[in-house]
């Protein structure tokens, strides 16, 4: 087993070897990376543009984390899937107008300078079954990248946003 770097904690647990790394690097210019926790208004304006974010939730096959392309409209997030996937059907309860609890992630990040931001939405979401729903969620123009159908709208309505900033100093 090789040696640690020095200022490298090494933990043993189980017979797995972990590390965890200083704040201070040597290519943060002798800078100390910085956690700044980020207020609702400033996540909603970090995810406000749309892009990929990912949604977690448990389903059929236990935790579940998959991408998708979203778009934030009055402090909601939209998407949308295919009728027979597993995300259409794990999140729909079989009881009308019932909300299944997930979690939606979206981050950007930066190798280079080691700087980025995530922020974390948690909510209920729900399947867009009205019509009056389902012309909103089709005027916003949410795109699913893969190729076929996707005809099932998804809001999540954000009950908690948190989110934090890493840069150096």
């Amino acid at each position: 087993m090789a040696a640690a770097d020095v200022g490298t904690k090494v933990r043993r647990a189980g017979g797995l070897r972990t590390q965890s790394r200083p704040a201070r690097t040597s290519e943060q210019k002798g800078g100390l990376a910085l956690l700044e926790h980020l207020d609702e208004s400033e996540c909603l304006r970090l995810i406000a543009p749309g892009g990929i974010g990912r949604i977690a939730y448990t389903g059929r096959y236990d935790l579940t984390v998959l991408p998708v392309n979203y778009k934030l409209h009055e402090g909601a997030i939209y998407f949308r899937t295919s009728e027979y996937s597993l995300t259409a059907a794990d999140l729909r309860t079989g009881i009308k107008d019932a909300e299944y609890r997930v979690a939606f992630e979206v981050d950007d990040f930066d190798p280079a300078t080691r700087e980025g931001w995530s922020v974390l939405v948690q909510g209920p979401a729900s399947h867009l079954d009205d019509g009056d729903d389902r012309k909103l969620a089709l005027s916003l123009g949410v795109e699913a990248w893969p190729g076929g159908e996707h005809d099932q709208f998804i809001k999540i309505s954000p009950v908690r946003v948190s989110g934090r900033r890493v840069r150096t100093g």
